[in-house]
């Protein structure tokens, strides 16, 4: 058994893109004073997604690149990675994108979202390329959002390179009954690897911070709506990515 801690901070919408930094900053303390190896947040939380009734002021790179540097040195100070969603700041838009910061506080860089929803074509401009993380033990993957629910193809590509656990910040505040958290479920179990999604606290949403297995079951939920650091232990041996290398793509 190879066992890896990590954390899901589900964190209120911020009511500021400095308020964002500073919850950041507590989750991290938080995740280290849990024993986690890595911590991930929800979707663009610094400075806040843009869309779905939210509207952070306008892409600031000066001001982002001062937030990345707190998380990068507060990283270094707690040892314990970090995978932050953000946004890169492009003429008037921005790329949807997750920082993540190595344990010692290096930028291993950037996932940019691909497959944007087509509601935030006027908002975001679409990233070009894939890639997997590793910080310590766990490597991983990073899916944004839309990407995890409706393209699986972005899931099975980081388990095919690799991935043990496939990050996915996300925001949705749609109530009721919906597909999403069987996606999440069929994720796992149809790349035999861990899918770690983490939504906004949001009252009344559909879907919520969780931790699905390789066999599609949960290993860890966080109530719905409810701000709170979700806490587990993954067995990367469990993750084998079977079914994902066992794909056979077929040439057009």
């Amino acid at each position: 058994m190879s066992t890896v801690r990590i954390a899901l901070a589900q964190l209120p919408y911020p009511s500021s893109p400095d308020d964002a930094v500073e919850r950041v900053l507590r989750a991290m303390n938080d995740a280290k004073q849990s024993g986690a190896a890595v911590v991930a947040f929800p979707e663009c939380y610094v400075p806040g997604y843009r869309g779905l009734g939210h509207a952070p002021p306008a892409p600031d790179a000066a001001f982002l690149e001062r937030a990345w540097e707190r998380v990068a040195n507060a990283a270094a100070e707690l040892r314990v990675g970090a995978v932050v969603g953000t946004e890169r700041a492009s003429g008037d838009k921005s790329f949807a994108s997750v920082l993540v910061v190595g344990d010692r506080g290096e930028r291993l860089g950037f996932q940019d979202k691909v497959q944007l929803d087509p509601s935030e074509d006027p908002i975001y401009v679409p990233g070009e390329s894939r890639r997997v993380f590793e910080i310590g033990a766990l490597k991983f993957g990073v899916v944004i959002c839309h990407e995890g629910f409706r393209y699986p193809e972005t899931t099975r590509w980081a388990v095919r390179h690799g991935a043990t656990v496939v990050f996915h910040p996300h925001l949705h505040d749609d109530p009721g009954p919906s597909f999403h958290e069987g996606a999440i479920l069929a994720r796992a179990a149809e790349n035999t690897a861990y899918f770690a999604t983490i939504n906004y606290a949001v009252p009344g949403a559909s879907t919520t911070s969780s931790i699905a297995a390789p066999d599609g079951t949960y290993l860890a939920r966080q109530p719905h709506g409810v701000a709170g650091l979700l806490v587990a232990d993954i067995d990367t041996d469990r993750a084998t990515g079977m079914l994902a290398r066992r794909y056979r793509p077929i040439a057009p």
